[in-house]
C-alpha cells in the first residue's frame, strides 16, 4: 500500500462510535497519544474497523484518514 501523504502513523483502534452518518474513531499511537478521526459510517463499516485492530492514521492537510492492510 502506498500513499502520496507523507504523514502515516501506525496505531491501534481504541474506540469506534457510530453515529447516524459519521463514525468517530480513536487510534492510540505507540507512545500512548490518541488521535481522533471522524469518517463516514459507510467507510468505517467498509474498513471493518473494530477495537484492537491495527490501522494507519494518514494525515493529509487538516484531515486524518484511516487505512488498513
Amino acid at each position: 500500500m502506498k500513499f502520496s501523504a507523507r504523514n502515516t502513523l501506525k496505531g491501534t483502534v481504541r474506540k469506534v462510535e457510530h453515529g447516524a452518518v459519521n463514525s468517530e474513531i480513536q487510534v492510540e499511537l505507540p507512545g500512548g497519544d490518541v488521535l481522533t478521526s471522524i469518517i463516514t459510517k459507510t467507510s468505517a463499516q467498509n474498513l471493518g474497523l473494530r477495537e484492537g485492530m491495527e490501522v494507519y492514521a494518514v494525515i493529509k492537510a487538516s484531515n486524518v484518514m484511516i487505512a488498513t492492510d
